[in-house]
Protein backbone atom coordinates (compact mmCIF):
# COMPACT_ATOMS: atom_id res chain seq x y z
CA UNK A 1 0.00 0.00 0.00
CA UNK A 2 1.07 3.62 -1.53
CA UNK A 3 1.74 5.36 2.18
CA UNK A 4 0.04 9.41 2.06
CA UNK A 5 2.06 12.01 1.28
CA UNK A 6 2.25 14.86 3.43
CA UNK A 7 4.02 16.67 1.01
CA UNK A 8 3.96 16.07 -2.68
CA UNK A 9 5.99 18.78 -4.82
CA UNK A 10 6.75 18.76 -9.00
CA UNK A 11 9.21 20.96 -10.74
CA UNK A 12 9.40 23.46 -8.08
CA UNK A 13 11.54 26.65 -8.95
CA UNK A 14 12.65 29.96 -8.05
CA UNK A 15 14.81 32.41 -9.30
CA UNK A 16 15.76 35.77 -7.59
CA UNK A 17 16.93 37.73 -10.55
CA UNK A 18 18.70 35.96 -13.28
CA UNK A 19 19.87 33.24 -10.49
CA UNK A 20 18.14 29.82 -10.08
CA UNK A 21 18.15 28.96 -6.75
CA UNK A 22 16.17 26.01 -6.82
CA UNK A 23 15.64 24.53 -9.86
CA UNK A 24 12.98 21.83 -10.70
CA UNK A 25 12.88 20.18 -7.10
CA UNK A 26 10.71 17.25 -7.18
CA UNK A 27 10.20 15.91 -3.10
CA UNK A 28 7.68 13.46 -1.83
CA UNK A 29 7.42 13.32 2.14
CA UNK A 30 5.02 10.23 3.41
CA UNK A 31 3.17 11.26 6.59
CA UNK A 32 4.35 10.59 9.67
CA UNK A 33 7.96 10.40 9.06
CA UNK A 34 10.94 12.40 9.43
CA UNK A 35 13.18 13.22 6.25
CA UNK A 36 16.43 14.68 6.13
CA UNK A 37 16.76 17.52 4.18
CA UNK A 38 20.51 18.03 3.54
CA UNK A 39 23.01 19.71 1.35
CA UNK A 40 25.49 22.49 1.24
CA UNK A 41 25.42 26.15 2.25
CA UNK A 42 23.54 27.68 -0.88
CA UNK A 43 21.69 24.81 -2.38
CA UNK A 44 18.35 25.90 -1.98
CA UNK A 45 17.47 24.27 0.88
CA UNK A 46 15.95 27.04 2.88
CA UNK A 47 14.11 28.92 -0.47
CA UNK A 48 12.71 24.72 -1.16
CA UNK A 49 11.71 24.91 2.65
CA UNK A 50 9.71 28.80 2.57
CA UNK A 51 8.27 27.61 -0.55
CA UNK A 52 6.54 24.40 1.25
CA UNK A 53 5.15 26.16 3.85
CA UNK A 54 4.01 29.62 2.08
CA UNK A 55 6.16 32.00 2.45
CA UNK A 56 7.88 32.44 -0.89
CA UNK A 57 5.77 31.41 -4.01
CA UNK A 58 7.54 29.74 -6.69
CA UNK A 59 7.99 30.88 -10.18
CA UNK A 60 7.38 27.35 -11.38
CA UNK A 61 5.93 23.74 -10.11
CA UNK A 62 3.08 22.16 -8.73
CA UNK A 63 1.96 19.96 -5.90
CA UNK A 64 0.34 19.83 -2.37
CA UNK A 65 1.58 19.95 0.95
CA UNK A 66 -1.19 18.52 3.71
CA UNK A 67 -3.48 17.70 0.64
CA UNK A 68 -3.44 21.80 0.23
CA UNK A 69 -1.87 23.41 -3.17
CA UNK A 70 1.49 25.34 -2.46
CA UNK A 71 0.20 27.94 -4.42
CA UNK A 72 -3.36 28.46 -3.97
CA UNK A 73 -3.75 27.86 -0.77
CA UNK A 74 -0.51 28.85 0.62
CA UNK A 75 -2.42 30.70 3.67
CA UNK A 76 -4.11 27.54 5.03
CA UNK A 77 -0.62 25.48 4.76
CA UNK A 78 1.38 28.21 7.01
CA UNK A 79 -2.36 27.33 9.79
CA UNK A 80 -1.03 23.83 9.42
CA UNK A 81 2.37 23.83 9.89
CA UNK A 82 4.88 25.06 12.02
CA UNK A 83 8.21 26.04 10.84
CA UNK A 84 11.63 27.09 12.78
CA UNK A 85 13.83 29.07 11.20
CA UNK A 86 18.28 28.43 11.66
CA UNK A 87 18.13 31.94 13.36
CA UNK A 88 16.19 32.42 16.70
CA UNK A 89 12.98 34.26 15.67
CA UNK A 90 11.34 35.27 18.77
CA UNK A 91 11.11 38.55 21.48
CA UNK A 92 14.42 38.36 23.56
CA UNK A 93 13.24 40.87 25.68
CA UNK A 94 10.36 38.88 26.47
CA UNK A 95 9.93 35.58 28.73
CA UNK A 96 9.41 32.31 27.52
CA UNK A 97 6.01 32.28 28.78
CA UNK A 98 4.98 35.92 27.08
CA UNK A 99 6.96 34.59 24.06
CA UNK A 100 4.41 31.61 23.73
CA UNK A 101 1.52 33.57 24.60
CA UNK A 102 1.98 35.87 21.68
CA UNK A 103 2.55 33.10 19.35
CA UNK A 104 -0.82 31.52 20.38
CA UNK A 105 -2.64 34.69 19.50
CA UNK A 106 -1.01 35.14 16.62
CA UNK A 107 -2.99 31.87 15.60
CA UNK A 108 -6.06 32.95 17.41
CA UNK A 109 -5.95 29.88 20.00
CA UNK A 110 -9.31 29.98 21.87
CA UNK A 111 -7.97 28.09 24.85
CA UNK A 112 -4.56 29.85 25.21
CA UNK A 113 -3.56 29.93 28.42
CA UNK A 114 -4.03 26.07 28.40
CA UNK A 115 -1.83 25.51 25.01
CA UNK A 116 0.69 27.46 26.50
CA UNK A 117 1.22 25.80 29.75
CA UNK A 118 0.76 22.62 27.50
CA UNK A 119 3.59 23.67 25.70
CA UNK A 120 5.54 24.77 28.36
CA UNK A 121 5.57 21.19 29.91
CA UNK A 122 6.19 19.27 26.48
CA UNK A 123 9.16 20.85 26.07
CA UNK A 124 10.36 21.12 29.73
CA UNK A 125 9.93 24.76 29.75
CA UNK A 126 7.73 25.23 32.85
CA UNK A 127 10.01 25.96 35.82
CA UNK A 128 11.71 28.63 33.59
CA UNK A 129 8.60 30.38 32.30
CA UNK A 130 9.49 33.62 33.35
CA UNK A 131 12.73 33.54 32.13
CA UNK A 132 13.79 36.27 29.25
CA UNK A 133 14.54 34.96 26.24
CA UNK A 134 17.57 36.79 26.08
CA UNK A 135 19.49 35.17 28.89
CA UNK A 136 18.79 31.29 27.60
CA UNK A 137 21.56 29.71 26.00
CA UNK A 138 21.06 28.00 22.69
CA UNK A 139 20.05 24.92 24.07
CA UNK A 140 17.31 26.56 26.02
CA UNK A 141 16.24 28.73 22.91
CA UNK A 142 15.77 25.60 20.58
CA UNK A 143 12.92 24.32 22.95
CA UNK A 144 11.46 27.96 22.87
CA UNK A 145 11.51 28.02 19.29
CA UNK A 146 10.62 23.75 19.41
CA UNK A 147 7.11 25.06 21.58
CA UNK A 148 6.50 27.88 19.68
CA UNK A 149 6.17 25.88 16.48
CA UNK A 150 3.77 23.38 18.21
CA UNK A 151 1.39 25.72 20.42
CA UNK A 152 -0.92 25.63 17.65
CA UNK A 153 -0.79 21.54 16.83
CA UNK A 154 0.48 21.64 13.04
CA UNK A 155 0.53 18.11 10.83
CA UNK A 156 3.74 19.02 9.25
CA UNK A 157 7.17 20.89 11.05
CA UNK A 158 9.54 22.47 8.87
CA UNK A 159 12.57 22.81 10.67
CA UNK A 160 16.07 24.90 8.86
CA UNK A 161 18.75 23.50 10.71
CA UNK A 162 17.98 23.98 14.24
CA UNK A 163 20.53 22.50 15.91
CA UNK A 164 23.15 24.26 14.51
CA UNK A 165 25.57 26.09 17.42
CA UNK A 166 23.61 23.66 20.23
CA UNK A 167 25.97 21.31 22.31
CA UNK A 168 25.75 17.18 21.92
CA UNK A 169 23.45 16.82 24.47
CA UNK A 170 20.72 19.63 23.37
CA UNK A 171 20.85 18.04 20.33
CA UNK A 172 20.12 14.21 20.89
CA UNK A 173 17.37 15.22 23.52
CA UNK A 174 15.94 17.78 20.38
CA UNK A 175 16.18 14.75 18.42
CA UNK A 176 14.33 12.01 20.74
CA UNK A 177 11.97 14.87 21.00
CA UNK A 178 11.17 14.62 16.97
CA UNK A 179 11.21 11.12 16.72
CA UNK A 180 8.15 11.11 19.54
CA UNK A 181 6.56 13.90 17.27
CA UNK A 182 6.70 11.42 14.58
CA UNK A 183 5.68 8.62 16.31
CA UNK A 184 2.70 10.71 17.04
CA UNK A 185 1.75 10.98 13.40
CA UNK A 186 3.51 14.21 12.74
CA UNK A 187 5.63 14.78 9.39
CA UNK A 188 9.28 16.53 10.12
CA UNK A 189 11.15 17.82 6.81
CA UNK A 190 14.79 18.93 9.01
CA UNK A 191 17.86 20.48 7.10
CA UNK A 192 20.76 19.56 8.86
CA UNK A 193 24.76 19.50 8.05
CA UNK A 194 25.44 16.80 11.14
CA UNK A 195 26.12 13.06 9.91
CA UNK A 196 24.98 11.80 12.88
CA UNK A 197 21.11 13.24 12.55
CA UNK A 198 21.19 12.63 9.22
CA UNK A 199 21.67 9.06 10.00
CA UNK A 200 18.49 9.18 12.73
CA UNK A 201 16.10 10.33 9.83
CA UNK A 202 13.53 7.99 8.16
CA UNK A 203 14.44 9.24 4.27
CA UNK A 204 17.26 11.55 3.35
CA UNK A 205 17.04 14.11 0.18
CA UNK A 206 20.41 15.80 -0.64
CA UNK A 207 20.29 19.34 -2.93
CA UNK A 208 23.28 21.07 -4.16
CA UNK A 209 22.84 24.09 -6.91
CA UNK A 210 19.18 23.72 -6.36
CA UNK A 211 18.39 20.23 -7.87
CA UNK A 212 18.03 16.98 -5.86
CA UNK A 213 20.97 14.62 -6.69
CA UNK A 214 19.76 11.73 -4.08
CA UNK A 215 17.06 10.32 -2.28
CA UNK A 216 16.64 7.44 -0.03
CA UNK A 217 17.89 5.53 3.08
CA UNK A 218 21.38 5.94 3.95
CA UNK A 219 22.08 3.13 2.42
CA UNK A 220 20.41 4.05 -0.71
CA UNK A 221 22.03 7.25 -1.21
CA UNK A 222 25.52 5.47 -0.37
CA UNK A 223 24.56 3.24 -3.38
CA UNK A 224 23.46 6.12 -5.64
CA UNK A 225 26.81 7.84 -5.04
CA UNK A 226 28.50 4.63 -6.59
CA UNK A 227 30.05 3.59 -3.27
CA UNK A 228 30.61 0.32 -1.88
CA UNK A 229 28.88 -0.78 1.14
CA UNK A 230 30.38 0.24 4.43
CA UNK A 231 30.96 3.81 2.98
CA UNK A 232 29.57 6.86 4.74
CA UNK A 233 27.43 8.94 4.20
CA UNK A 234 29.60 11.78 4.25
CA UNK A 235 31.78 10.10 1.78
CA UNK A 236 28.43 9.64 -0.32
CA UNK A 237 27.79 13.46 -0.25
CA UNK A 238 31.31 14.59 -1.37
CA UNK A 239 31.34 11.76 -3.96
CA UNK A 240 27.73 13.18 -5.22
CA UNK A 241 28.98 17.14 -5.08
CA UNK A 242 32.23 15.96 -7.34
CA UNK A 243 30.26 14.41 -9.88
CA UNK A 244 27.54 17.30 -10.60
CA UNK A 245 29.88 19.76 -10.41
CA UNK A 246 30.15 19.88 -14.25
CA UNK A 247 26.75 19.68 -14.60
CA UNK A 248 26.05 22.37 -12.38
CA UNK A 249 28.24 25.13 -11.08
CA UNK A 250 28.55 28.05 -12.93
CA UNK A 251 31.30 28.65 -15.40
Amino acid sequence: MTPELAIDVRGLTKRFGHRVVVDKVDLQVARGTVCGFLGPNGSGKTTTIRMLCGLLRPDAGEGTCLGLDVIRESRRIKLLSGYMTQKFGLYEDLSIRENLEFVARLFGIAQRAQAVDQALERLGLTARQDQLADTLSGGWKQRLALAACLIHSPQLLLLDEPTAGVDPKARREFWDEIHRLAAEGMTVLVSTHYMDEAERCDELVYIAYGAVLARGTAEAVIQQAGLAPGATLEEAFVQLIDRAHDNYAPA
